[in-house]
């Protein structure tokens, strides 16, 4: 139930150790929290990037380009072109392991039953073995009267014809912030709503100061402490209420307050799962209180991470097949925000040590005495190593600044394998590179 992350990867393990599968996706194979929010958003990102680039064109020599406007059409068109590839891809790899792809909505008929509805009928199948992925959907809160147009959620945000005049952004977790850096790279006005008092509340501190700064050079105005209470259409705008009263009008509303899993309409009363909350309960090999039955990703709630869906699933896969295998370990999974500066964790961070009272060492290297960063036009950032002090394993870390999503990947391998300070600084990087940073903050 379900083709996002950890349906797609249960089912084409499973299928390519033998098992008869039936996927079932109602919207678009890949996730719609994929490919029709997270994909897309990174695709404007890019773009965004790609016009800063262009404005800072003193730095590598050319000539000022003079007022750039955005083209939001083509915009629309290159990250519809992303997911539709992306959606294709995944399809013909699973009908390739022999995967029955079903456009259409599942339900729990029984135990041992299902019921698969399409535009093309309805479906019933018998199943050994069933797994729940259905993902999760865009948090709306009863006070947001969200009407696709000026009030939106993250998901209607792509289908704007034009760039707005003022977008007012609810909630500054990493969608909110992405938002923020996304409209106010396309010229847009941009008030950012964060609740908890900065951006990123759950992430270090420095990081989010960072943010913060490159936020205020923008002129992306960030109201602190502003609870929403109120979100709604106000003539040929909107108005957003926060509970202090302050009040902010502008052309659009953003909701960015979250997920929810997506459990509504399962039938999964009739198969005797649990819930816990909104979310289906699972025990850390991601069964549920029926037999045979699995769950998996978003829908499970805690961290929604495609990274973890995906490992989630293929632990299902395995044990479907009746092989054994370990649970996903969540404290080790990397995350990253796409802003500018780009911000990216994994593991323990220095904050979370703090509070727990716990003994770390931490080291810390900013990228201005890196020759490659210094090649670019902003080296700013830093590397952050997390290590225990007396064996120096690496427990976690942090990098803000270029490409920091991709760079993390090596604390994350260093954190997952368990490696040493030492193995980190006795690594030899390409010259020059920013990776060389991470092994100067092990030194």
């Amino acid at each position: 139930m379900g083709g996002g992350p950890a349906g797609a990867a249960a089912a084409a393990l499973a299928a390519a150790g033998g098992a008869e599968v039936t996927l079932a996706e109602p919207e678009v194979v890949g996730g719609a929290s994929q490919l029709r929010d997270c994909i897309p958003s990174k695709a404007l990102v890019a773009s965004a990037d790609g016009l800063a680039a262009i404005r800072s064109g003193g730095h590598f020599g050319r000539a000022d380009p003079g007022l750039l406007r955005p083209d939001v059409a083509r915009l629309a068109e290159r990250r519809l072109s992303v997911a539709s590839l992306l959606s294709a891809s995944l399809v013909g790899r699973l009908e390739s392991l022999g995967v029955a792809v079903r456009a259409g909505r599942a339900r729990f008929t029984g135990p041992g039953t299902a019921v698969v509805a399409g535009a093309s009928g309805k479906e019933t199948r018998d199943f050994d073995h069933a797994l729940i992925a259905t993902g999760s959907v865009p948090r709306v809160p009863a006070w947001a009267e969200v009407d696709g147009e000026l009030v939106l959620t993250s998901r209607q945000a792509y289908g704007l014809a034009g760039a707005p005049e003022h977008v007012v952004v609810i909630g500054a977790g990493p969608t909110g912030v992405e938002f923020a850096h996304i409209y106010s790279s396309l010229g847009t006005r941009v008030t950012l709503l964060a609740a908890r008092g900065r951006v990123l509340p759950d992430a270090d501190e420095e990081a989010a100061a960072a943010l913060e700064e490159e936020f205020a050079e923008r002129g992306v105005a960030v109201l602190r402490g502003a609870r929403a209470r109120s979100a709604r259409r106000d003539g040929a705008g909107v108005e957003v209420v926060a509970e202090d009263g302050r009040v902010v009008s502008g052309s659009h509303a953003l909701l960015a307050v979250g997920l929810r899993p997506a459990s509504e309409g399962l039938g999964l009363e009739t198969a005797g799962v649990a819930l816990d909350g909104e979310a289906v309960a699972v025990d850390a090999w991601q069964r549920t209180s029926a037999e045979r039955i699995y769950a998996a990703g978003d829908v499970t709630g805690g961290l929604m991470l495609s990274s973890l869906a995906a490992a989630e699933g293929a632990v299902v896969g395995r044990l479907v097949l009746g092989e054994e295998t370990a649970p996903v370990d969540h404290d080790k999974a990397a995350q990253a925000v796409f802003t500018e500066p780009e911000i990216a964790w994994v593991g323990l961070q220095e904050a979370q040590a703090a509070a727990a009272g716990r003994r770390v060492r931490v080291s810390r290297v900013a990228f201005s005495t890196n020759p490659r960063a210094l090649i670019r036009p902003r080296p700013r950032g830093f590397v952050k190593l997390v290590c225990d002090p007396a064996e120096d394993v690496v427990l976690g870390g942090m990098v803000v600044g270029s490409q920091a999503a991709e760079l993390i990947g090596i604390v994350a391998l260093a954190v997952q394998a368990g490696l040493t300070r030492g193995v980190l600084a006795g690594t030899l990087m390409a010259y020059p590179s920013l990776a060389e940073t991470i092994a100067a903050a092990a030194r």
